[in-house]
């Protein structure tokens, strides 16, 4: 590590025989950064579900906002069946995000991997070129590092979403013990509103962040179960093994 950057996962080259040509990988993904990975992704689909039942069976924002007819769930996309069957999914499957979450960011700083993956104002011109890479299928730009300012501005982007949810979450499970906090979100009606607002993040991120996998990260899909990635574009390191 050399002042605030992180280096980069190194690059080794494995050789199984001599008649097959050798394999390049690096090792991205340690196991925490895997498992917390799939528990956030569970958790989500979980809370995602079982808050669109509570929303469906006590539409609320306050009465500012119309209740009646806001929005139309399809059964199908709910989980829970009535509310206080959903209050249980939710409220289980709080405490997995919560915990999950919390060890991901305790592992990416005490690491210092965050700085590999936090967007920062330098990112910032590589992100139009990356869309134009991913959505219309133009050239890749060079590759430097692990994450590119696309998925940095991502990854951090639902890291946020990720603590604005668990913040107006506790008002909502607890308004009470919270009540400063409520108070700070403009009190618990738009705390909900907030807490809906973070999910309809979620939701816009998951679609797009499924699609680039399918179309451009297998490799990284991979690497998600296994640790290691092939072939990386980036070679910042070569140990032949």
């Amino acid at each position: 590590m050399q002042g605030n950057r992180v280096s980069a996962p190194s690059v080794r080259t494995f050789r199984s025989s001599q008649a097959r040509p050798p394999i390049r990988a690096a090792y991205e993904h340690p196991w925490i950064i895997r498992v917390t990975h799939w528990l956030t992704a569970i958790s989500l689909v979980v809370l995602i579900g079982s808050g669109l039942q509570i929303f469906t069976a006590f539409p609320s924002f306050g009465p500012k906002i119309p209740q009646d007819d806001l929005l139309n769930v399809p059964e199908p996309l709910r989980l829970g069946g009535w509310l206080a069957g959903a209050l249980m999914w939710h409220f289980t499957f709080m405490w997995v995000f919560i915990v999950t979450g919390a060890l991901y960011l305790i592992y990416q700083f005490a690491s210092g991997r965050y700085k590999m993956v936090l967007f920062t104002p330098r990112d910032l011109p590589g992100v139009w070129p990356m869309v134009k890479h991913y959505f219309f299928f133009q050239a890749k730009p060079p590759v430097v590092e692990p994450y590119n300012p696309l998925q940095k501005l991502a990854y951090t982007t639902t890291t946020l979403l990720g603590v604005a949810s668990v913040l107006t979450g506790l008002v909502l499970y607890n308004p009470v013990q919270f009540a400063g906090l409520a108070w700070a979100m403009g009190g618990f009606p738009r705390a909900r509103l907030w807490h809906s607002l973070a999910m309809c993040g979620f939701l816009a991120f998951i679609p797009g962040h499924l699609v680039m996998v399918a179309l451009h990260g297998w490799s990284n899909f991979v690497a998600m179960l296994v640790g290691w990635k092939k072939d990386p574009e980036y070679d910042v390191s070569d140990t032949r093994v």
